[in-house]
């Protein structure tokens, strides 16, 4: 372990912008919409086939979104699960010039 004092960074509220991934809004939102089918599942106690069972969508879509495996998925897509699990979805959007931050290669571990 090493006495050097550790540099604090503040992030952005988004870590795959501040990793420069340049779909970084677009994996962001996939993501949250992703959290929340799960927050669902989860409440609702649904196994993926009791979710298809109540939304007609296939139980391995389900198993993609609980696996984290969002990029076969759209945003729209990702609404209309969280629609036919009953659920309205509201976006707020707010953009602003985007930031120079740091590449991957730039950024030092």
């Amino acid at each position: 372990m090493t006495d050097e004092p550790l540099e604090l960074v503040h992030g952005s509220g988004n870590v795959y912008r501040d990793m420069g991934d340049n779909e970084s809004d677009v994996r962001q939102a996939k993501a949250l919409l992703a959290a929340e089918i799960i927050k669902i599942l989860d409440e609702e106690g649904l196994s993926t086939s009791e979710a298809q069972d109540k939304t007609g969508i296939d139980h391995s879509e389900f198993i993609r979104i609980c696996g984290a495996n969002l990029k076969p998925f759209t945003i729209d897509r990702l609404i209309l699960i969280l629609s036919r699990l009953n659920y309205n979805v509201e976006i707020s959007v707010t953009t602003h010039p985007k930031q120079e931050f740091p590449s991957k290669n730039q950024i030092k571990a």
